[in-house]
């Protein structure tokens, strides 16, 4: 039975910093592509950040770029998302989600697996 359980998030003024993480289990955690999403009521899931198995190519949507790192640790089964200066904007429920198919433009509909999420909040 896969699972992927996020953590780490909570809220947070605006210029903060949080780092969430996606535990993952049941899969071979490397044979996976992994991606951040989130999600606001009313809204479409979005990506926000996604990162090849092997780790060597990641994707950021426009608003992230250079504020959010995500990364990889395939020995813990374990993906971070690194959020520094965040912004009222950035409020949403994340999600962690697991695929096999890899594009320079993620779908959500290429991720199969996904957590249950973590909310973020950011005041202004």
């Amino acid at each position: 039975q896969v699972q992927l359980v996020e953590s780490g998030g909570g809220s947070v003024q605006s210029g903060g910093s949080l780092r969430l993480s996606c535990a993952a289990s049941g899969l071979t955690f490397d044979d996976y592509a992994m991606g951040w999403f989130r999600q606001v009521p009313g809204k479409e899931r979005e990506v926000v950040s996604c990162i090849k198995w092997s780790g060597d190519s990641t994707y950021y949507t426009d608003s992230v770029k250079g504020r959010f790192t995500i990364s990889r640790d395939n020995a813990k089964k374990t993906l971070y998302l690194q959020m520094t200066s965040l912004k009222p904007e950035d409020t949403a429920m994340y999600y962690c989600a697991a695929g096999v198919t890899w594009r320079s433009l993620p779908l959500k509909d290429d991720f199969i697996y996904w957590g249950q999420g973590t909310q973020v909040t950011v005041s202004s």
